[in-house]
């Protein structure tokens, strides 16, 4: 199984739509392992998005993930990454897909909901910046037998 770090950012805080949204990952399957809202203090946000420093939108971004606490969430199951990031839809809510994260609940190109890890490098990465030992909870879901076949439980 894997896992991914997914942030519901200040604009899904502020519109109500945190419920709306794990819902969907959870009717997907994927099972919430970690879990705090906080609000983001600006050294961990420059951590963060250290990959973005000195690029035009930076400075933006920095200030828009400090305005508003935050939903930072730890998901687990097979192929967590890739299923959440075909969830959220393209980057742009304008662009995105109809049935996907932003494509039903946004339309901005600047406020787009959500954030999720893009690969196992990055996933590792950012959840080691946001959740600290022991908060992230390995356990047993009861359902998964009904979720997945039993040759991908392994």
């Amino acid at each position: 199984m894997e896992r991914t770090l997914i942030i519901l950012k200040p604009d899904a805080v502020q519109r109500q739509l945190c419920g709306r949204i794990l819902s969907r990952f959870e009717d997907k399957g994927l099972k919430i392992v970690g879990a705090k809202f906080t609000q983001i203090p600006r050294a961990t946000l420059e951590k963060h998005y250290s990959d973005h420093q000195g690029k035009p939108f930076y400075e933006g971004l920095v200030s828009f993930m400090s305005k508003s606490p935050v939903l930072i969430l730890a998901l687990e199951g097979k192929g967590a990454i890739a299923v959440c990031r075909k969830m959220m839809g393209a980057t742009f809510g304008s662009n995105a897909e109809a049935g996907t994260i932003r494509g039903d609940f946004g339309i901005s190109d600047s406020f787009n909901l959500i954030h999720g890890s893009d690969s196992p490098e990055a996933a590792a990465k950012e959840l080691g910046i946001f959740f600290q030992e022991g908060e992230i909870v390995s356990y047993d879901n009861i359902s998964a037998p009904w979720i997945y076949d039993e040759d991908e439980l392994g």
